[in-house]
């Protein structure tokens, strides 16, 4: 019998998962895809970014508050399991948080790469999403290290002389990184510009560095738009309802402004021609989609 598909995805904090391919995991758990988070940190250095939630009794126990929206928002997307690493969030660059000793930037590499094993192992994941090689927009610690560990498991999940205590090998067959592309901002750009609105994207948002020659793999969303925006709003305490990036366009014409999840393939060992619109090409056979 076929090995189940299943698809995991691997974030650095509550509310990463719902900016980052929400429509994709809704549209595969809606196919029937086994669809697992991997959350590295309980977000603890994320500023408030709702003034409404902005309230000392929500500060004091901001943890708590963000797994409660984690779990709204995962909920919302179609997460069939969540895992939570365990590590602190290791704040911005170059904040006080960057230096406590259980943020995820400063754990020991080997130690964080078996955790993710361990649940690659147990998940059985065909195909793993996680974040690029190239963060020169958005350098967070904690992103960064996402990718390293994420590169290293998928390697050891399969290697029986990693981590022999985390079970099973199991040896994933794809792994992509995630891409907010040029595109999809040009889109947007343009659609509020048509629609006589104030656009959230100023220059220095077009000065960032342009991966869209890497995109192998676009997945269309059209009929999961509004997963996203929801996913987001579960967030309260990170995202403002009134924000202009995330909600500047009415729902109606959001949903069908570059309708899209964009992809890079960056590791698979097995055949599939690019430009692909499925993760699992390659893997499944077609008659099956």
């Amino acid at each position: 019998m076929a090995e189940p598909l299943c698809l995991l995805t691997v974030h650095a904090h509550p509310d990463d998962e719902s900016s980052k391919g929400a429509g994709t995991v809704a549209r595969y758990h809606a196919e029937g895809v086994r669809t697992v988070l991997v959350c590295c940190t309980g977000g603890e250095a994320g500023d408030i970014l709702n003034p409404a939630m902005d309230r000392p009794e929500v500060r004091e126990r901001l943890n708590e508050v963000r797994m409660q929206e984690l779990a709204r928002a995962t909920e919302i997307i179609g997460y069939d399991h969540v895992e939570l690493l365990g590590y602190r969030d290791s704040g911005m660059p170059d904040t006080p948080d960057n230096d406590h000793p259980d943020a995820f930037a400063n754990a020991d590499l080997d130690e964080a790469t078996g955790r993710l094993v361990a649940i690659i192992r147990r998940e059985r994941p065909q195909v793993v999403v996680t974040y690029g090689d190239d963060q020169r927009g958005y350098p967070h610690p904690d992103h960064l290290r996402v990718h390293d560990i994420s590169l290293l498991a998928f390697d050891r999940a399969g290697d029986p002389g990693w981590y022999p205590e985390a079970g099973e090998p199991w040896q994933p067959q794809k792994l992509y990184y995630t891409v907010w592309s040029r595109a999809r901002m040009l889109a947007m750009h343009e659609k509020f510009g048509e629609l006589g609105l104030e656009s959230p994207f100023d220059d220095r948002w077009f000065e960032r560095p342009d991966q869209d020659h890497r995109i192998t793999t676009r997945i269309d969303i059209s009929d999961f738009g509004d997963v996203r925006p929801n996913a987001l709003l579960a967030h309260a305490t990170q995202v403002d309802p009134g924000s202009r990036f995330w909600f500047g366009l009415p729902p109606e014409v959001a949903r069908t402004v570059h309708p899209y999840d964009d992809y890079i393939l960056a590791r698979s060992l097995v055949q599939s021609a690019t430009p692909e619109d499925d993760l699992f090409a390659g893997i499944r056979q077609p008659a099956a989609r």
